[in-house]
């Protein structure tokens, strides 16, 4: 079963194609990754990563380059993101 994460996120004004760039490479055992600006005008968006697996998932979390990456890609945020993790149980195109 699919495992993911789900982030709602701030991004600071003119900071978005910043952040679209650092997210360019889905991290390893990614199987799908997208990013949503939301309609609220508030520079918000919601970034959504599915994994193969929650063991996939857990390794990529733990992992050096996934927190250098964070670090990275927070400085163009305005708040640390608000994280939701869990199965995914459906996934189609």
């Amino acid at each position: 079963m699919m495992y993911g994460t789900v982030a709602k996120m701030n991004v600071l004004p003119g900071k978005v194609d910043d952040l679209i760039a650092m997210l360019d490479n889905p991290p390893q055992g990614a199987v799908f990754e997208h990013v949503y600006k939301l309609d609220s005008g508030n520079n918000d968006y919601i970034l959504v990563v599915g994994f193969e697996s929650r063991e996939a998932y857990k390794k990529n979390a733990a992992s050096p380059e996934m927190h250098k990456l964070y670090t990275e890609y927070r400085k163009y945020l305005t708040a640390d993101p608000e994280w939701q993790d869990g199965d995914i149980i459906q996934a189609r195109l």
